[in-house]
């Protein structure tokens, strides 16, 4: 049975690449690369992947306190995503995040859908119009000009308008948003080998480049990777126009000091929006299997500690924020396995009258036997074949020693995120 498996797993594989786009093997052999460079002064928290992995064991291990997590969390975050990154890109692409899928619509597209939504809530048309209303005061001494007929190209370009990413992995989300708004935007993340990777594809894409005529006194790109903590941003006070966090502020370990910095960032009357991954009210703390399922989310997501809905919000008010919306998107309507009245996910049968083909953030991390799909890695099997693959791989040398440790850790995270 085993053979015939691996046989029938390599088939599939050669038909996914001569059929269609998705190119595995391109992946797989970008992958191996990637890895092999790993161990070549590209690690930002230790010298090689098995010193990584021991030192983010180390700071998860029950012997491990929360506090202790929290006070060495450059360290945890670093370890996390040195051994992270590779596996994310290579099974998820560029974007690091969860999103719901409408009817008929595929990964990627519902991927793009969830952060052109977020873009679209921070308002940067009237933060353009505050550029220009500067710039033309710059030009008139401060005075408007109330007689002044309005023209073709009297706006200024919207990349002189500046957004924030903050935690943008290898910034999947801010070349969308900005190919999508037209902004200048930077990017803002702990690990370096994720601005190295971001700054690479930024510079691989011609059309992040601003031209010399139409975009005067800007930079050569228009979005870039910067090296930084968020919890001590090194960037002037109101530097951006607008700022925005896909699942990254999850890391911190502070949200009010989190969220204070990003305040200080933006220019005042800017807008930050955030999908935030939190504890809701049904989380018990007594609960083991709840204390359980929130312990392996953490290990295997690179997590101090995860804060209920109530700290979140109750953090953006302290560090200054006014609250304009809020709700869990989790329950957002997508045609799914909801039910109809909460919008909770659910496989009885009255939920599954009202399904019209959408599919949940979590369906990615769900086990199946289909080879066609990466979820075959959650079934038994499969992940006993991506373990021993890897140990191979390992004993070969193509691979570094502890990154079967790695996808071990990762397939646990997203166990506890599916249950």
């Amino acid at each position: 049975p085993l053979l015939l498996s691996t046989a029938a797993t390599l088939g599939a594989s050669i038909i996914v690449q001569l059929i269609t786009p998705a190119d595995p093997w391109g992946k797989s052999l970008r992958f191996l690369k990637q890895l092999r460079r790993q161990e070549r002064g590209n690690l930002t928290s230790a010298s090689n992947v098995e010193s990584s992995v021991h030192e983010y064991e180390r700071l998860h291990a029950n012997s491990t306190s929360v506090d202790e997590r929290n006070s060495n969390y450059t360290n945890l975050v670093n370890s996390y995503y040195d051994l992270a990154t590779l596996f994310y890109e290579w099974g998820w692409g560029a974007s690091f995040h969860f999103s719901n899928r409408h009817a008929h619509e595929s990964f990627e597209e519902a991927t793009r859908r969830h952060e052109f939504y977020l873009a679209s809530k921070l308002n940067l048309s009237g933060a353009l119009g505050k550029v220009g209303d500067g710039m033309n005061g710059e030009m008139n001494n401060g005075e408007k000009d109330g007689n002044e007929e309005a023209r073709e190209g009297s706006t200024p370009s919207m990349a002189r308008v500046k957004v924030l990413d903050v935690g943008c992995g290898i910034g999947g989300p801010m070349r969308n948003i900005c190919k999508f708004t037209g902004a200048d935007v930077t990017g803002l993340t702990l690990n370096q080998y994720q601005v190295d990777r971001g700054n690479e594809l930024c510079c691989a894409d011609a059309h992040f480049r601003n031209t010399k005529d139409a975009h005067a006194g800007l930079a050569d790109v228009r979005c870039r990777s910067v090296q930084g903590d968020f919890m001590k941003q090194p960037f002037e006070q109101s530097s951006f126009d607008a700022a925005y966090a896909i699942e990254a502020t999850c890391h911190a370990p502070d949200r009010v000091g989190c969220y204070s910095e990003i305040y200080r960032v933006l220019k005042p009357g800017a807008i930050f929006a955030c999908y935030e991954w939190c504890l809701t009210d049904k989380y018990d703390g007594e609960n083991q299997e709840h204390v359980s399922i929130k312990k392996q989310i953490e290990e295997g997501d690179g997590l101090p500690d995860i804060a209920s809905t109530h700290h979140c919000l109750t953090a953006l008010k302290n560090a200054g924020f006014e609250i304009l919306e809020e709700r869990d998107l989790v329950n957002d309507e997508y045609g799914g396995w909801q039910v109809a009245a909460t919008g909770e996910y659910s496989t009885s049968k009255e939920a599954c009258k009202h399904r019209r083909g959408g599919k949940p953030w979590m369906l990615p991390l769900m086990p199946s036997w289909n080879p066609f799909t990466q979820r075959f890695q959650f079934n038994w099997f499969g992940l006993r074949l991506t373990k021993y693959s890897l140990k191979v791989m390992e004993f070969l040398r193509l691979a570094p020693a502890g990154t079967s440790r790695t996808q071990i850790l990762l397939q646990s995270g997203g166990m506890g995120l599916a249950l």
